[in-house]
């Protein structure tokens, strides 16, 4: 049987998060109009919609469905 490795993170998601998607926009900064550069646009608004949610998702006043 396989053993899954474990890793553990030395940064919270939101952070990553954040540092992926300030990344994302300064790539595409200085780019010109281009598919690439909306595809780098959607992807960092991609992550600061998952970092909504998992805040949301990890709030103290989420109840769970009854």
């Amino acid at each position: 049987m396989l053993r899954r490795r474990r890793f553990k993170q030395s940064s919270t998601l939101e952070y990553r998060l954040e540092e992926e998607a300030i990344c994302l926009r300064k790539q595409a900064e200085g780019m010109p109009q281009s598919i690439r550069r909306d595809e780098l646009l959607r992807k960092a608004s991609q992550i600061d919609v998952a970092a909504r949610v998992n805040k949301w998702v990890t709030s103290p006043g989420l109840r769970a469905p009854t």
